[in-house]
């Protein structure tokens, strides 16, 4: 079993995966520790999803990634991560659903 990750954790992820200081994604690692309650494999997934629906996004011209922190933090997200995952599947075309 793995264990919650704590708030300082999730910052420290979220920072190494963007490449960003801990002290600039601070307010994005509260919003999604408290959607995700440090659930590692939940918090790794909503990221993914959060990029696929432009909501975190790589800016060319700053040369960093930058997200939508109301759209993040008003957004309904499902209660757990088989629902997220189950979710991401319904989204793949119909012959790559048929083929898992």
């Amino acid at each position: 079993k793995i264990s919650p990750l704590d708030k300082d954790l999730v910052n420290e992820m979220i920072s190494d995966t963007l490449c960003l200081f801990p002290r600039v994604t601070r307010s994005l690692a509260d919003i999604l520790y408290h959607k995700t309650k440090g659930n590692p494999l939940f918090l790794s997934r909503l990221i993914v999803s959060l990029s696929r629906d432009g909501l975190l996004r790589f800016s060319l011209s700053r040369r960093r990634w930058e997200w939508e922190e109301e759209k993040i933090q008003s957004m309904k997200i499902p209660d757990d991560v088989a629902e997220l995952l189950t979710n991401s599947i319904g989204r793949l075309p119909s012959d790559v659903q048929d083929a898992l």
